[in-house]
């Protein structure tokens, strides 16, 4: 099983739609967060046996409010999803994996789940793709094949919108012309092979990380909190992280992408880096 992500092509009314659908799960995770954690004094009361009550209430109650019509306008799927997240947050902090579930708030990245009730559906080649309950919509990057899936995942980077699926099946072999190589990880430069091919480290990630980003961050500390122009400077720093992201990740696929597919055998120095270069009283060279 492997996951296939690609950016949507989205209009102003498209983008729209998807920024509210990201609210509505948004809304549902807190309602029914702040509805299990009232009734820890209830100790009879599973995680389980509460949510499925929230969904209960959400349906049959709630979206009946005048003041929360604009739920009927969406899709459903969503806060069905919402609350499986929630439950799984619960299983992972009951489990010890992970801590308590905090509320969503709408500097956190956003995003939300739909997926087909009458099971899996086929995916056609192309430049559109069609995601289950939301209609269709174009693709920056076509899919070359078609897929079968059930669950979509949509989210927001920045300033571009993205649909993510499992595709159950195992991706062909590649078959490597090289036997080994040796990878070191340095100060100077990011990464050096053992036949001697350098890798630097992109430099527009310095730049931006100690001007841009640090200026953005003292800006977004001065406005009156909650307001537009705060708000404004978030949406600012959201995608200067996402292009800082998108950088360091376009180096990595372009330094491990050639490599794997060349070199049956990687081995990789194992090294305190960090610790390298705090040590003044040593020296330290590549390979």
């Amino acid at each position: 099983m492997f996951a296939i992500k690609r950016a949507l092509k989205l209009n102003n009314r498209e983008a729209t739609v998807m920024a509210k659908h990201a609210g509505f799960r948004r809304v549902v995770f807190n309602f029914g967060l702040s509805l299990r954690t009232q009734m820890y004094s209830e100790g009879k009361f599973t995680d389980s046996k509460v949510i499925g009550e929230v969904k209960k209430v959400l349906t049959n109650y709630v979206k009946k409010k005048p003041e929360f019509a604009w739920m009927n306008q969406l899709s459903s799927r969503v806060y069905q999803n919402a609350l499986i997240d929630l439950k799984d947050a619960f299983n992972r902090y009951r489990s010890g994996k992970a801590g308590h579930p905090r509320f969503a708030s709408r500097r956190d990245s956003q995003s939300f789940t739909v997926d087909s009730s009458n099971g899996k559906v086929l995916l056609v080649a192309g430049s559109t793709i069609k995601i289950p309950t939301l209609g269709s919509f174009r693709l920056f990057e076509p899919l070359e094949c078609g897929f079968i899936s059930q669950t979509f995942t949509v989210s927001k980077e920045g300033s571009r919108w993205f649909v993510s699926f499992c595709v159950d099946a195992e991706r062909l072999p590649v078959q490597q012309s090289e036997s080994s190589v040796g990878i070191d990880v340095g100060i100077n430069s990011f990464a050096t092979l053992s036949n001697q091919q350098v890798f630097d480290a992109p430099k527009p990630l310095r730049a931006s990380a100690k001007t841009k980003l640090a200026k953005l961050q003292r800006k977004a500390s001065k406005p009156v909190r909650g307001s537009q122009n705060q708000r404004k400077t978030y949406d600012k720093i959201r995608r200067l992280h996402a292009r800082l992201a998108n950088i360091r990740l376009d180096f990595l696929h372009k330094l491990t992408t050639p490599t794997v597919k060349t070199f049956k055998l990687i081995k990789i120095e194992n090294l305190n880096v960090q610790g390298m270069m705090a040590n003044h009283k040593e020296r330290w060279s590549n390979i």
